[in-house]
């Protein structure tokens, strides 16, 4: 009986640190983990040193409007706030998109967007502000911005997230429901036009040849004579009265 305690006693005794070891084994590996997503991960409204040397610029700093006026300086912004490194829109008045304050031509242009449920937005390119247009939409094309699941624009074609509006239906929806981000990108380059909607292409075309002015002639833009022929203007983000937030804009000429 005299051998048999000792044994017992060690087999408690490494029974005890058992959970311990397991407890610190694995705050280890979490920490571990947190440090390489972390790593790994670019932060919101940031450019990666890639970026930079590619030549990618920030539109949006996460942190202020800085770059941004409403279309034809109409209005002074108060609907459009920044908010946890978002540039949200919370107005129901449908008053002023905002713009760019540069005009770009040829361009990769990037941008997260999260639309609230049964919300409409868009984004507009080649929008030229002068006095004789009240509206960005008169003379910018889009690339719509839309809860397809609820908003009575999905049940038109060429209307639904992603499409370029009122022109050209996604090949393929990517689109995530609402309250999900979604990375859009446009690329313009001497008339060559795409649209990618989280990582695929969806749209392909050619701006201002006949192709481009037949189909603008069979759209609703067929009375704005100034529609879709600029070369170059701000980009717009759209004011449709129903919550919206972007961010991550970035862009890089070409």
């Amino acid at each position: 009986m005299r051998f048999i305690l000792p044994s017992i006693l060690l087999f408690l005794a490494a029974c005890g640190s058992s959970p311990e070891s397991t407890e610190n084994a694995g705050t280890e590996s979490d920490s571990s983990m947190a440090t390489t997503t972390t790593t790994d991960s670019a932060a919101d409204n940031t450019l990666t040193d890639a970026e930079k040397s590619e030549g990618w610029a920030l539109l949006f700093d996460g942190q202020t409007k800085n770059g941004w006026h409403s279309y034809n300086k109409k209005g002074d912004l108060n609907d459009w706030q920044v908010e946890n490194g978002t540039l949200t829109l919370n107005s129901k008045k449908r008053d002023f998109d905002i713009v760019t304050d540069k005009e770009y031509e040829n361009f990769h242009f990037k941008i997260d967007w999260n639309i609230s449920e049964g919300g409409n937005s868009g984004i507009m390119f080649g929008v030229n502000e002068a006095p004789k247009y009240d509206r960005d939409f008169y003379t910018g094309p889009e690339m719509q911005v839309l809860d397809n699941e609820r908003h009575s624009d999905a049940k038109i074609p060429k209307h639904r997230a992603g499409d370029l509006y009122d022109l050209i239906s996604c090949s393929t929806e990517t689109v995530k429901p609402a309250g999900q981000w979604n990375t859009a990108e446009i690329i313009k380059n001497n008339g060559a036009l795409e649209f990618k909607l989280n990582g695929t292409t969806v749209v392909t075309t050619t701006m201002w040849d006949d192709n481009w002015k037949k189909m603008v002639a069979g759209s609703k833009f067929k009375e704005w004579k100034d529609f879709g022929t600029f070369r170059k203007g701000v980009i717009a983000l759209q004011d449709h009265g129903d919550k919206v937030m972007y961010k991550n804009i970035k862009l890089k000429e070409l």
